[in-house]
């Protein structure tokens, strides 16, 4: 029972498909002061699940997960449960997984070497209506707002080029590589040669140096005033 003054504990639920992880975060949880497991699921889908039966006040979330992962449950139960907080606690913390998983709506991100004090910092920031996030994840985050501005969209691309496949166009023409064109858009290097693969195929250029001329020929990138 609740003492007049006396905080609830906070209601949770732990989404994490390895079962030995799973059971670890419940027991180091269930020791810690001001919170409650209420529910511990192996995937997303099941996490979606427990939400919609338990009502739990949080979920901390994996990514990594079968048939529905971590950034897919978060933005499910964020757009059908918004009463409940997601913080991710996983063991990846890559421009790759962090961004979307908070572009999903999930307010909290901590790695798994996260403490216990940590967790529950975290946790009851969330409540609050604060961003629970690790230290390493706060500036990430600062990195990036200090990061050149992402290259214009380009509304009308030429030669049936996507707008993504024309911004990979702007950046081969202002002479980035493929490693700083990733860092720009924040994807992968490969993802960036498959861009530039496709590109290439759709006008027939057939290197860097005719991909510029033709970046400045379509009116894409214009030369710089004397």
């Amino acid at each position: 029972m609740t003492e007049p003054g006396e905080r609830k504990a906070a209601r949770v639920v732990v989404a994490d498909d390895q079962t030995v992880v799973r059971e670890g975060i419940v027991m180091l949880l269930g020791l810690l002061p001001g919170l409650e497991v209420v529910g511990s699921a192996g995937d997303g889908e099941e996490a979606v699940r427990l939400v919609a039966e338990l009502a739990p006040d949080v979920v901390l979330m994996d990514l990594r997960m079968p048939r529905c992962d971590g950034v897919e449950a978060t933005r499910r139960i964020r757009s059908e449960y918004p009463g409940t907080q997601v913080v991710v606690l996983t063991t990846f913390g890559d421009d790759e997984s962090l961004f979307p998983a908070l572009h999903a709506g999930a307010r909290g991100y901590l790695t798994k070497d996260a403490g216990g004090d940590e967790i529950v910092r975290a946790v009851e920031s969330v409540l609050s209506g604060e961003a629970g996030l690790a230290p390493s994840v706060q500036r990430r985050l600062l990195e990036r707002l200090s990061e050149p501005a992402p290259v214009p969209a380009v509304t009308e691309a030429p030669d049936g080029l996507t707008a993504r496949e024309a911004e990979v166009l702007v950046l081969i023409a202002e002479g980035l590589t493929n490693q700083e064109i990733a860092r720009r858009l924040h994807v992968s290097t490969a993802t960036v040669k498959t861009h530039i693969n496709n590109l290439f195929a759709k006008t027939g250029l057939k290197d860097r140096a005719q991909a510029v001329r033709y970046a400045y020929a379509k009116g894409l990138v214009r030369p710089p005033v004397k």
